[in-house]
């Protein structure tokens, strides 16, 4: 078999073995694709060549791909939480007789739990999660001290858009603290000192004479500081975990359908979906975080994780955004829970 010679007198290889590897290579490349099924959906962008409203671009976003189809997902899901009733299941064959009344069936709805860090009440995020509460569109709110302290702060003082490069040393010198590209002036902390501490003392009077008070993982932030220094004024105050623990698992043991919406990680995703371990685990989960699951943390685990745990049923419709959630949050809600409450206007 003759062989062709290269310029630099070193042998080619013959033209049997070029057409051989050419075919392979051919093969390669041109793998014929099986059908796709007829259900598959195609990717497609907005086309801005037509004005587009809103509520049409995010309608888009499921066929976008990437994080833009886990934001679609993250909307169909919390529709379908706000929508659900327990008269779309049928009668158990052991369903107590409270659940059995049509009226009792149409009004029994998914119980929504919604956590969220500090740093989110810090943001802008603040008034979309005063918006939710305000008109009754989640049922369980589970959020660190900051969380807490960050919304009656902002009751006595603003916090300010700034810069991630600002000198830490120059700022504290200043009096002043920084939360990302947000500052928040010390004096806000001192009138939230003057605000609360007569709150501390009026809550261990009640409690010696009448109340108890329960609360999670209060003492992680300025409250806990405060409840300290309390503690120096007028001893005695007790914050009750056991019963705090008891009252968010019932919660969820009690409820027909849960669905959990989670906002970054933490303490807050923990207590909610531990919560639901109670019950099997959740119908629906939605995370929103920049998370990830490569060193084994709670916070940066996606859904199916908790599934293994039954945080998540198995059964269950979940999703994990890898966003920032005060990029993605304030269209989410614009799409499911705002349309709510105009259809309530409206009727």
């Amino acid at each position: 078999m003759e062989k062709s010679t290269s310029l630099n007198g070193n042998n080619e290889k013959s033209k049997d073995e070029i057409l051989a590897a050419l075919k392979t290579a051919t093969t390669s490349v041109f793998l014929r694709s099986t059908p796709m099924p007829e259900n598959a959906m195609t990717v497609k962008g907005p086309d801005f060549n037509h004005q587009l409203s809103l509520h049409e671009l995010l309608d888009g976003y499921s066929r976008i791909g990437f994080q833009a189809t886990s934001v679609g997902k993250a909307i169909e899901l919390i529709n379908k939480m706000r929508k659900w009733r327990l008269s779309h299941e049928p009668i158990l064959p052991d369903e107590i007789e409270e659940y059995k009344e049509p009226l009792k069936r149409c009004t029994t709805k998914c119980k929504i739990f919604l956590g969220y860090t500090s740093n989110l009440v810090s943001s802008g995020l603040r008034e979309i999660i005063r918006y939710l509460v305000q008109h009754s569109l989640v049922d369980v709110i589970v959020t660190t001290a900051g969380g807490v302290e960050e919304d009656f702060i902002k009751c006595l003082g603003q916090t300010y858009l700034a810069d991630f490069q600002l000198n830490g040393s120059e700022l504290r010198k200043n009096g002043m603290n920084r939360i990302g590209n947000l500052v928040v002036p010390n004096d806000n902390y001192c009138k939230f000192e003057d605000w609360v501490l007569p709150i501390l003392d009026k809550l261990l009077e009640e409690q010696r004479s009448e109340v108890s008070l329960y609360c999670p993982a209060l003492t992680d932030g300025s409250l806990g500081d405060l409840i300290y220094f309390h503690t120096f004024k007028n001893p005695g105050l007790v914050i009750d975990i056991v019963s705090d623990i008891r009252s968010i698992n019932q919660q969820a043991v009690f409820a027909k359908k849960t669905g959990v919406i989670i906002l970054g990680g933490g303490l807050v995703k923990h207590h909610i979906c531990n919560a639901n371990l109670m019950r099997n685990g959740a119908d629906y989960a939605v995370y929103i975080n920049t998370g990830q699951e490569f060193d084994g943390s709670d916070s940066g685990a996606r859904p199916d994780e908790a599934v293994s745990w039954g945080k998540i049923r198995t059964d269950a419709e979940h999703v994990k955004v890898y966003a920032d959630a005060t990029i993605v949050f304030p269209l989410i809600v614009s799409e499911t829970f705002v349309k709510e409450v105009l259809d309530q206007c409206k009727n």
